[in-house]
């Protein structure tokens, strides 16, 4: 699956470091792309090994919003 969520509070390169380590390090998570200008985090994954929520939690994790 791929989706793009929407994130607020990214601002410098080590938050899109945060971001693209931990979600990256997810089992079953492929490829994370953030767009800091956009607040987008695009992330392909194999929903039978990682839940959408597992995503939004971890980058919940990270201090930022997933606003969709």
């Amino acid at each position: 699956m791929k989706e793009i969520l929407k994130v607020e509070g990214m601002s410098c390169n080590h938050c899109v470091n945060a971001v693209e380590t931990n979600v990256g390090e997810l089992d079953g998570v492929s490829t994370v792309n953030v767009d800091l200008g956009a607040g987008d985090v695009a992330v392909e994954f194999d929903d039978a090994k990682v839940t959408l929520t597992q995503i939004k939690d971890t980058i919940e994790d990270q201090g930022f919003d997933v606003v969709s």
